[in-house]
Formats: structure tokens, sequence, C-alpha cells
């Protein structure tokens, strides 16, 4: 079509699916675009769908490229397609709202059309929104961890399934991090699936203290955190061959456990994907068939409780639960346990990171002491949009070199955006 044409229609599964704005980039440093991401999703659509499919997904949605504001959108678009298929979720906080449940090649162009580069799927089948059939296993880098310490700690979490009869599907997360799927029998409810994922953090923990925590707070985490929150229902994560929004269109890859001593996060991309899903298909392929039981980590976990180790926090807009600890932050507590203070807080990441460095110019002598794991910066996620908060931990500062707090800069007004909104 010419450079002037304002959509492309593709035939996928035997339906039309119009492309608004074909041309429109996406990765302005690639140069990758809507059509680009559309015929991405086409080229894998078989692991996708294995992925993704058949379960309500989140739309995050970046309608005017990576580096521009995106959005989380819940509910399925009132003007969409009569064959695309939605299932009613109800979450927490109460509300409702109807999710899109991809079921084929053609869903998944409608959806890159929309501009959401991420699958984001639950970890429920849409036939049973009551009983996950996936444990899914975040192993998430704090600041200045690198890849080589993510492999180890993956070994180690594998070595861990197998000990329990769990069978471990491990992908990248697309990000600096990597996600291990197992998948289980339809048996247990969220709460039980959560209490397994945390038996299970605090299992490998212990097998690596010095690589691995469990700590949900960040001001007390090192290494790799595990985090089994994402195991909490309303939580999703990017699915296998998600394209994730950084420059070089990284995606999230299913891999082989034999595979992860020689790959690097950055070996798979939009542009690499589809030519390794030619040659090897999809790791994942058998996933579906190797459910598993998740009773030997709820053993664990009722023996941790009878050791005095009981739940931990959950996200803060949950319902605060019986056995759950204080759910206040270690440096907000009468007694403080780490000495943090605030920078700033912005609606976009940059802006809140320059304030970093303005705080790092006026307090030279205490930002010589900080390790990449003091600086703190935390995704606050809204209703729709997120936000970013900068906290420094001086830990490492000696006492007479620590600043106090200071006014937050940037101070933006975050009350209309920034404060958790539940669904």
């Amino acid at each position: 079509m010419g450079a002037r044409a304002e959509s492309e229609v593709l035939n996928v599964a035997g339906r039309e699916i119009s492309i608004s704005n074909p041309k429109k980039v996406l990765f302005p440093d690639a140069g990758y675009t809507k059509l680009d991401l559309v015929r991405y999703y086409l080229a894998v659509a078989d692991g996708a769908i294995r992925a993704a499919g058949n379960r309500p997904n989140v739309l995050v949605r970046y309608p005017n490229g990576i580096g521009n504001e995106f959005f989380y959108q819940k509910r399925a678009p009132s003007s969409r397609p009569s064959w695309i298929e939605v299932v009613a979720l109800k979450f927490p906080s109460g509300r409702t709202a109807e999710e899109v449940v991809p079921r084929d090649a053609a869903a998944l162009a409608w959806m890159a059309n929309l501009a959401c580069l991420e699958l984001h799927p639950h970890p429920v089948r849409d036939d049973d929104l009551d009983h996950p059939d996936e444990l899914r296993v975040d192993l998430d880098p704090v600041p200045g961890v690198d890849w080589s310490q993510i492999r180890t700690v993956a070994g180690i979490v594998h070595a861990t399934l197998n000990d329990f009869g769990l069978v471990g599907w491990p992908k990248t997360s697309g990000s600096r991090g990597m996600h291990i799927y197992v998948r289980i029998e339809r048996k247990w409810t969220f709460p039980e699936v959560r209490r397994a994922a945390l038996a299970f953090a605090r299992e490998v923990e212990r097998r690596a203290p010095d690589l691995a925590t469990s700590k949900w707070w960040k001001e007390e985490r090192h290494g790799v955190f595990l985090d089994y929150n994402q195991n909490a229902k309303d939580r999703t994560i990017a699915a296998a061959y998600s394209v994730r929004p950084k420059p070089d269109a990284r995606v999230s890859a299913p891999l082989s456990w034999d595979e992860i001593g020689a790959c690097e996060p950055g070996d798979f991309t939009l542009a690499t994907m589809p030519d390794r899903f030619k040659r090897v298909h999809d790791p994942h392929a058998t996933m579906d068939q190797q459910a598993c039981s998740i009773e030997g980590l709820l053993e664990l976990s009722r023996r941790h409780a009878k050791e005095g180790l009981g739940d931990a926090p959950w996200p803060p807009h949950y319902v605060k639960q019986a056995d759950e600890p204080p759910r206040v932050q270690p440096s907000r507590r009468r007694i403080p346990k780490r000495p943090l203070i605030e920078i700033g807080r912005a609606e976009k990441k940059d802006d809140a990171l320059a304030g970093l460095e303005r705080w790092r110019a006026r307090h030279p002598e205490a930002a010589a002491h900080l390790q990449p794991a003091d600086v703190l910066v935390d995704a606050m996620r809204g209703r729709f949009h997120t936000w970013t908060r900068i906290r420094v931990n001086l830990q490492h500062v000696p006492e007479e070199l620590r600043p106090s707090q200071e006014a937050l800069d940037p101070d933006e007004n975050v009350g209309g955006w920034g404060k958790w909104s539940p669904p």
C-alpha cells in the first residue's frame, strides 16, 4: 500500500483485521511499527496463544509508542468485534470487569492493533476463574545484580522444584529478570497457590541466603527477589512471547533449562524471535500435559507456620489477612530498621531520576557511598497509570554524612493518579 495509507487489512484465521495507522512507530530507536508488532504476533501465534490464550487478559496499551504514556485497560473496549470473547472477573476490591479472552491469531492481531505490546494473562482459564493452573516464580533482581546471578538462582530454583516433584518452565522476563512457570492441577484457590509460592520462595532463600530473598519490602531485599505476591488474585505478568517496552523491542522468551547458561536477555527481540520460533518452535509446547501438585509446598508452608514463620505482607490494596504481619515498611516503623529518605515523586520516571541526580549533586559525599541497591525506584501503579517514587537507603553512608529528609524534588501532585486505586 502507499505511504499515505491510513489502514491495512489482513486476513487472519478467516477474519479481516483492519490495522489502523500501520506505519505508526512504536519503538523509535529500532524503528518498529504497529504493523511490525502485528506481524510478530502472527509469526509466534501458536506459542503466544499457548501462553496467554483462553485466559482473561489485561490490555497494556502504548498508543504513542514506548517512552510515552501507557495505560492498563482491564475492561474490554465496548467497540470490539463480536467475535472477540470476554469473561467477567471479580477483583479483591469487589468491582467487576469483562476482560478480553484471546482464542486465536486473529485476536492477537486485534490486540496488537490497539498497541498492546504485552500479553498480560491471569493465571486462570476462562472456564474456572477461582482455581489457578499456574504457579509463577518471578525472579526479580535488585539494582546492581547481573544476569549471571539470576542464572545461578534459576539453577537453585530448578533443583528445588525437582525436590518437590514440580516441573518448571523458564523464560526470560524480557526485562532484567526471569520467570519460571509451573503448570498445576486446578484444585487449589488463589490464597493456597500464593501460600505455596511463599513457602517456595523461603525455601530457595534458605538454600541460597546470600543470593536470593523472599523479603517483600524493597529496603530489606538483596540479590534476587522471589516475588511470591505475583500469585495473588488479580496479579498479572507478561506472558511468554510478550514484547516488552524496551528500546530494542525485547521479548519474553521461553527457554529450555539447558539454554539458560548460554543466553542473554537481549538475544530475543521482535526481530529475532520469529526465526527462533521456526527453528526450535516452542520450548513450552508440552507444558499443559504436565500439571503438578503443590501439596508438598503447602505441607512446607504448614511446617513454616508451626515454626512461627507465618504469612508475609500482601500488596497494599488487598484486604488485611488474619495472620499477616504489620503492613508497614520497616523504615516507617517506630524504630526504623533502615535509614531511608524519599527523594521525589513524578508521573514520568525520567523526571523522578532527574531529581535523584540533583540530590546527588547537592550531597556528593553521601552519594559516593551509595551502592546500586540503595537507590529504590518504585513503580507505583494507579488504576490506569503508573508513577515513580525515588527513595534512598543511607545504610552505607556514615551517620555524620547522612542528609536529612528534604522537600521532595520533584514533588508532582500524585493525588489524582498516584495512590493505588483498586480495579
